[in-house]
């Protein structure tokens, strides 16, 4: 355990920054005068993280609701004599190796694991149909399966297991100051395992080392090592050897890629079967998922196959939040080609390198896979390509075909092509991955380097004093408490801001001037500085999706009054193309119907992810303005029988009502059209807060518009991989000459705006010999229509 006073502190690697020693303790001095400590819960409780859903899944809600207790925090890494049953001097210095003793570990031999997939109807039917036309005798056949026979004889070896665990101890040791787990849920965890559930550990994918942390955290609380679907091609055979007697379940050795493996037609029915058979063992799956690329989605959709099919009887689904403190080469997700020399290079590396940051993870409760997929709990009958929703505003100013939930079936990719998989099914298996995707990242503590790079990144671009860093990382910390998200740290505010700083620090600049004790503290103009920092604010930005969509619809309509003249009292200076600048008087009223279909348009531009599945993008869209009403940005005017002074443009028939027996109903439904306006309010944190929670989209918008625009000098059609390198060296290039935003460029953007473009129908895919290749849909190729699209998109950019 813990202490919640240094909660997610490490106080041995509370180090200053030593280039900047005498300004910081002059900093300190000052601020220790009114010293504050952040709690890491409110009031007496936590954050109850991890919970499941009450609309998909409200029979595995009630199972698992029972004392709202806090059980604290376990530190992997903090092994010490307490752990074990001895106690003694030579016990303190051998404790690690007896607690890993004294653990408890499954294990699971192969056995005939092989004749039982030979033999399966999925995989003879898949032998019998890559035959040769003129047949081929049942021996011929099985050879087929040879490049598969490693992965099929995946085990775990008890021995090993203990041995690789005490290792990792060690290893972990020596590159983070500590590893703290959540206990809350681990009970829950415990009594799914003794009454017999099957458990799926599902993760966003971040690092590699994600892979090894979870296997590491059940391992040490007595719980089944599961078996690990690892997307790293290994060439070392030693290395491989090694892990798959760990029950790693790595790529074949013929194939660098995920996608090179499913382009094999045995590959998915023989991994299907054994996903299906380790099921029947009754053992542990983890998958990671990948936002980006869809990855991972593949195995979830085996899953539910197997479930449909009646093969396996049902699963327990339990999203798995790591968040880290800081984004180190060793953590960062980098080559999926792993050799032994590599290996042993990171091992190297490690005894000269000191342990920083720490990493907070979160079991969230198991959810039954079976209930989540009866009929009327996850609805995906109103779901529509995007083009569909978007296209008609985007090119003709009509809202009538806008309404319904975004299609994104890319999250399957090796299950495009396979007949076995109906379009609903298909939807119900993205609407699976995107709603794990959601719980995951909601499951992730928001670490104090996050809140931090946050701030300086989305607030205080041009720098900001360390007294009012630390008032704003205490404001901040609120607020995600009160949204029901967890926090991965606790102590005194000069602790708190010391450490992040400390961790930040090269990528950060600190300017002491003699005649002033609060230095000034901002982010490096280097593009490595922005990328470090913008994915660090990710939690936060996900914690505040719904405000954040709200204020972006906010300013879309702003930015319309501003270019029109209606308003008098609005008036902005130095405006830089279409972006509306901070000073500016908000005596402007906006109504309720035409804000709401903004936020409604936006939220379909939204990575996968953003926003739960299981609420309709119509409530998503009216919690986002309600939000704004919280949170003090907006106030409701009281005179809502007056026309509007906005609402110049206003048009027939707008937002469709819904009623308060649909599923997809939220509170806000049930207010009548057009009954409400709002103004924005002016008190301390307004407008600051309004540009606040629009910078926190703005990279992925500013995206999305730089590669719109590259759509000019991209010559089409490439091959997908090419077409997404030249948008990335194009938006490379494009923050480069505005010295500025680089946060906008990096790869994982590049293929997030590359997707949206494919699925708004700007792009059109066209499968060759050579593989996908990407073109210009001749819709667009017009200019007239891509400068449509761009200011479409640029209406919501604020920076």
């Amino acid at each position: 355990m813990v202490q919640e006073k240094n909660d997610g502190i490490n106080n041995n690697n509370m180090n200053l920054l030593r280039q900047h020693n005498k300004p910081a303790l002059s900093w300190e001095l000052k601020i220790k005068k009114k010293v504050r400590t952040i709690p890491s819960f409110l009031g007496n409780f936590r954050p109850a993280v991890g919970q499941c859903c009450h609309q998909c899944t409200p029979d595995s809600l009630r199972k698992n609701l029972g004392k709202n207790s806090f059980l604290g925090f376990d530190n992997l890494l903090d092994v010490s004599e307490t752990k074990t049953r001895y106690r003694g001097w030579l016990v303190r210095r051998l404790c690690c190796a007896l607690f890993v003793s004294g653990l408890k570990v499954f294990g699971s031999p192969a056995g005939d694991r092989m004749q039982r997939i030979c033999q399966s109807n999925r995989v003879r039917e898949a032998l019998a149909a890559a035959a040769h036309p003129e047949g081929e005798i049942c021996q011929e056949r099985l050879s087929r399966l040879t490049p598969f026979l490693p992965l099929i004889n995946t085990c775990i070896s008890s021995a090993l297991l203990r041995f690789t665990g005490w290792a990792m101890l060690k290893m972990f040791a020596s590159v983070f100051g500590s590893i703290q787990v959540n206990l809350n849920h681990l009970s829950a965890l415990h009594k799914a395992s003794r009454e017999g559930s099957l458990l799926v550990y599902v993760y966003l994918r971040q690092s590699s080392v994600d892979c090894a942390l979870i296997p590491l955290v059940l391992f040490c609380h007595n719980l089944r090592v599961p078996y690990t679907i690892c997307p790293l091609h290994v060439n070392s055979p030693f290395l491989r050897s090694v892990l798959n007697k760990l029950g790693v379940v790595l790529l074949p050795s013929s194939v660098s890629t995920e996608l090179d493996a499913e382009m094999e037609t045995l590959y998915s029915p023989v991994m299907t079967s054994l996903i299906g058979e380790l099921l029947h063992e009754g053992q542990a799956l983890s998958v990671g998922v990948s936002a980006v690329s869809g990855h991972g989605g593949q195995w979830l959709a085996r899953i539910r196959r197997l479930i449909k099919d009646g093969s396996v009887p049902d699963v327990s689904l339990v999203p798995v939040g790591i968040s880290y403190d800081s984004v180190t080469n060793t953590n960062l997700q980098g080559s999926t080609q792993v050799c032994l020399r590599s290996a042993l290079q990171w091992l190297w590396d490690l005894f000269w390198k000191k342990p920083e940051g720490s990493v907070r993870i979160h079991l969230g409760q198991p959810f039954s896979l079976k209930e989540m997929c009866e009929p009327g709990r996850c609805r995906v009958d109103k779901w529509l390509p995007l083009q569909n929703l978007l296209l008609p505003v985007i090119l003709n100013s009509r809202v009538d075909d806008m309404y319904g939930k975004r299609q994104m079936l890319w999250l399957l990719p090796s299950f495009e092509c396979t007949p076995e998989l109906s379009p609903s099914e298909k939807d119900v298996c993205v609407a699976i991955i995107l709603h794990l995707m959601f719980s995951a990242a909601s499951c992730k503590a928001v670490m104090s380097t996050s809140i931090v790079a946050s701030l300086l990144l989305h607030r205080y671009r041009k720098g900001v004093s360390a007294s009012t860093l630390c008032l704003d990382v205490a404001w901040l910390t609120e607020e995600l408490l009160f949204r029901n998200r967890d926090v991965g740290f606790g102590g005194s505010l000069v602790e708190v801001v010391h450490y992040s700083l400390s961790l930040l620090s090269p990528h950060i600049i600190i300017a002491a001037v003699p005649s002033r004790e609060d230095p000034l503290i901002m982010s490096h103009p280097s593009a490595a500085a922005a990328l470090h920092l913008s994915h660090l604010a990710q939690t936060v930005t996900h914690a505040f999706t719904l405000e954040c969509v709200g204020a972006c619809a906010v300013s879309a309509m702003l930015r319309e009054v501003v270019f029109s003249g209606v308003s008098s009292r609005v008036r902005t200076e130095g405006v830089e193309g279409e972006e509306v600048k901070d000073d500016m008087e908000f005596d402007v009223v906006l109504c309720q119907t035409e804000l709401t279909e903004r936020a409604l348009q936006l939220c379909h531009l939204l990575p996968p992810g953003s926003m739960p599945p299981c609420q309709s993008s119509q409530s998503f869209a009216l919690d986002a303005i309600d939000s704004l009403v919280r949170c003090g940005v907006l106030i409701t005017e009281e005179n809502p029988a007056a026309a509007p002074k906005c609402d110049f443009w206003k048009k027939e028939s707008s937002l469709k009502w819904t009623t308060t027996d649909d599923p997809y109903h939220s509170d806000s439904d049930c207010e009548e059209q057009d009954l409400w306006s709002y103004k924005i309010s002016q008190p301390s944190r307004c407008p600051d807060m309004l540009f606040f929670l629009c910078s926190m989209l703005a990279g992925h918008l500013r995206t999305l518009c730089w590669t719109t625009m590259a759509l000019d000098i991209v010559d089409t059609p490439l091959a997908e991989a090419e077409f997404v390198r030249q948008i990335h060296s194009h938006l490379w290039n494009t923050a480069n000459q505005k010295k500025q935003y680089y946060e906008s460029c990096s790869e994982e953007a590049a293929h997030t705006a590359v997707r949206t473009l494919i699925d708004l129908g700007v792009l059109l895919e066209e499968r060759q010999t050579g593989g996908v290749f990407l073109g210009v849909s001749p819709l667009f190729q017009l200019s007239e229509n891509r400068q449509k699209l761009h200011c479409f998109i640029t209406q919501y950019l604020y920076s």
